[in-house]
């Protein structure tokens, strides 16, 4: 849940507002709508001949608003910030428009907005509604494949088929990842890009603690290497505590004592990452010879 909202944070995600005028209702080219979800969704066009529209941008086709009231609606609908206000507009919303395209983006919104407040099991409800409404949304399946990963125990009866259910989730989304984000025109490349490695990163970490929870630690540090290869340049610090970890059950104490300095340089002291990878160097320190005090090692890799 928190990786998901750090994302955002780092890439400054918000809605993005209509781009075109409203027009009337009822008109035969009603205006696109849409947001912006984590880091920003938009490639930039081609260059338009003078006097010209720009081409539309590559990826899935932005979502409309068929009438004016429907339009009118989405805009006072997206207004709210509370998550529970949100959730509540979105659902009057696919009541009065069950035929709405823009009904997605609302749901969107309002997980984003249940994850904020690190409420799992909204968030995963809301991810689950977006789904119905479009199967292949590359957030909607990150998010919710995190939740299931996250909410998981060992004692669990359906332990087995949740974690089949969040790899299968977290394998479509490296696919759709490509295929299926509305592309409004005007964003930058570089944002886009971002937007893209997040959810690739996301992906691989989810699929790495669940091998992690399963104990095929040469699986689990794969994936926990190919989430920080996906986003070099924003490595998240619990991937490279639970690479270490991975490598550490291993018995690859040398490399994963790399891997645990590293973390410890990402993650600030007094937090729960950071005081994890002090710790995890510090027993490293300890097994190839090190002064450090030893430590008790993890038997979990930590939460996200």
């Amino acid at each position: 849940m928190k990786r998901t909202a750090m994302v955002v944070a780092v890439l400054s995600i918000a809605i993005w507002a209509v781009a075109q005028s409203t027009g009337q209702a009822g008109q035969q080219n009603p205006p696109a709508t849409g947001q912006t979800t984590q880091g920003s969704q938009t490639a930039p066009a081609g260059q338009a001949a003078p006097g010209q529209p720009a081409p539309a941008p590559q990826g899935k086709r932005r979502p409309q608003a068929k009438t004016q009231p429907e339009f009118e609606a989405y805009n006072a609908a997206v207004t709210n910030k509370d998550a529970s206000s949100l959730e509540k507009a979105a659902d009057d919303f696919a009541t009065k428009f069950p035929d709405s395209e823009l009904r997605g983006l609302l749901y969107t919104q309002a997980m984003r907005a249940h994850q904020n407040t690190n409420n799992a099991e909204k968030t995963e409800a809301m991810g689950r509604k977006v789904l119905s409404l479009d199967g292949d949304d590359p957030e909607a399946l990150v998010t919710v494949a995190e939740v299931i990963a996250e909410r998981t125990r060992e004692s669990d009866l359906d332990r087995d088929q949740r974690y089949d259910e969040a790899t299968k989730m977290a394998q479509k989304a490296l696919t759709t990842v490509d295929t299926d984000i509305s592309v409004p025109a005007g964003t930058p490349q570089d944002r886009l890009d971002a937007y893209k490695s997040g959810l690739r990163s996301q992906a691989y970490s989810t699929m790495g603690a669940i091998e992690y929870s399963k104990n095929n630690f040469p699986g689990a540090q794969t994936n926990f290497q190919k989430a920080i290869d996906a986003f070099p340049s924003q490595p998240f610090p619990a991937d490279v505590l639970r690479l270490a970890l991975a490598l550490d059950k291993q018995q690859k104490y040398e490399e994963a004592l790399k891997v645990a300095i590293r973390a410890v340089e990402l993650s600030p002291e007094n937090t729960p990452i950071g005081t994890s990878a002090r710790r995890e160097r510090d027993r490293l320190q300890q097994l190839t010879g090190g002064a450090a005090p030893p430590a008790q090692p993890q038997s979990q890799p930590p939460k996200n």
